[in-house]
């Protein structure tokens, strides 16, 4: 695997520094101060690859930008309203200009509205570390009492809706405050802030949008790029929705391994491909990953791998973000599978037998906790997922076990 960070910017708490410390081989960033929908310029990608070369002293550093997290996809044109087709336009020419920047690997994701949903931003667990939360109870009470959403009463079941009117009477007004703004962290550039009636809005929108409507959506998304992606020599890589279950009356389409055998074969190219999240994914219990891999791994062009404990046994539940090799899992046979992958391809001759990875989000530990870092993106935590990951991978390539 290709040991990659995710980076946020200049902006960021962890510096180019700390990544290098890290012992990071590349960088996965991108430009979240263009707005979605316009192009990204050849000058704009040249200056955050000029802020990853150079450390604090001045020394060159060595890190390169080479993977996009992403080169997001307008709300336009998931509904394919407005200046949809402008947009994809914009997108393939920011394509194009990524291409010759010598970066060849987009992240992005098709999930409506939120790109990430949790409940809890910095939930204490009992060694004092903290970690993102999604507690289905307080989601249901902020979707019922607090958005009020029209209709959010009838998506949740008889005993759901009665804890969450319980919990909503027993929340201070800060308590209220903190879940509304921990919900919508979670809308696009991680930055904006709406106000109740502009979520509901946005949701409004997406009123006539259902599951088969925005799967054909994306179909015809990727029926433009994907094509251009191939002859460019470029890998697209669609992240899984998170959580991989339906949420504020929003469809939800890239889930499970069915959802990724459609967008595999909507445009059966090596250039339209997979993100495999193991967080997202593993959230509902139904998803086999180690799986995932073996049978989908030929089209896996990027890797987020973390663990994540779920609380009950139902497709929609609470979970929070456990620690990589604690969570529920199997991050060995997983990894075992990605170093077979990585195996077939090397056999093959292909160009990019290596696939890059990221240790995704982590515990706050340490001097993480109170830093005022990007939730779910300590520099400790990461450092320590990533430092386990290696030695799963380290032991697995031994001579003496023959998988990498």
């Amino acid at each position: 695997m290709r040991h990659t960070w995710r980076w946020f910017g200049p902006a960021d708490r962890v510096s180019v520094d700390d990544m290098l410390q890290a012992s990071v081989q590349g960088v996965v960033t991108a430009l979240h101060h263009i707005p979605t929908g316009a192009v990204w310029s050849p000058s704009e990608i040249a200056k955050r690859q000029q802020q990853l070369a150079i450390m604090r002293d001045g020394t060159e550093s060595g890190l390169a930008w080479e993977v996009v997290e992403s080169l997001p996809v307008s709300e336009a044109i998931k509904t394919q309203t407005g200046d949809w087709r402008t947009h994809i336009a914009n997108w393939i020419t920011s394509m194009r200009h990524l291409k010759d920047a010598g970066i060849d690997v987009i992240c992005y994701n098709f999930m409506p509205v939120l790109d990430w949903t949790r409940t809890d931003l910095a939930w204490r667990r009992p060694s004092g570390a903290t970690c993102m939360r999604f507690d289905f109870i307080d989601f249901a009470a902020f979707d019922i009492h607090i958005l009020q959403r029209k209709g959010a009463t009838e998506d949740f079941p008889e005993d759901i809706r009665e804890a969450a009117a319980q919990r909503f009477s027993q929340m201070t007004e800060a308590r209220q405050k903190e879940l509304a703004e921990s919900v919508v962290f979670g809308l696009p550039g991680s930055a904006e802030r709406l106000s109740m009636q502009g979520v509901r809005d946005l949701l409004e929108s997406y009123a006539p949008v259902t599951d088969a409507v925005l799967r054909r959506h994306f179909h015809a998304f990727l029926e433009h790029v994907a094509p251009v992606a191939e002859d460019l020599g470029m890998r697209l890589c669609c992240h899984p929705d998170d959580p991989p279950f339906g949420l504020l009356g929003l469809p939800r389409i890239m889930s499970t391994e069915a959802d990724y055998s459609a967008l595999m074969a909507a445009v059966d190219i090596r250039a339209n491909g997979i993100t495999l999240c193991s967080g997202s994914l593993g959230a509902r219990p139904d998803n086999d990953l180690p799986g995932m891999m073996d049978r989908l791994g030929d089209r896996v062009h990027f890797l987020h791998l973390r663990n994540v404990r779920r609380e009950s046994g139902h497709i929609r539940g609470s979970f929070y973000e456990d620690e990589h090799l604690a969570g529920q899992s199997d991050m060995v046979a997983l990894v075992a599978a990605i170093l077979r992958e990585e195996n077939r391809r090397r056999v093959q001759g292909r160009q990019d037998w290596r696939i890059p990875m990221r240790p995704d989000h982590g515990q706050d530990i340490l001097d993480d906790i109170g830093r005022g870092g990007q939730p779910g993106y300590p520099m400790i935590g990461r450092m320590k997922g990533l430092a386990e990951l290696r030695g799963i991978e380290a032991a697995l390539s031994h001579a003496s076990i023959g998988i990498g």
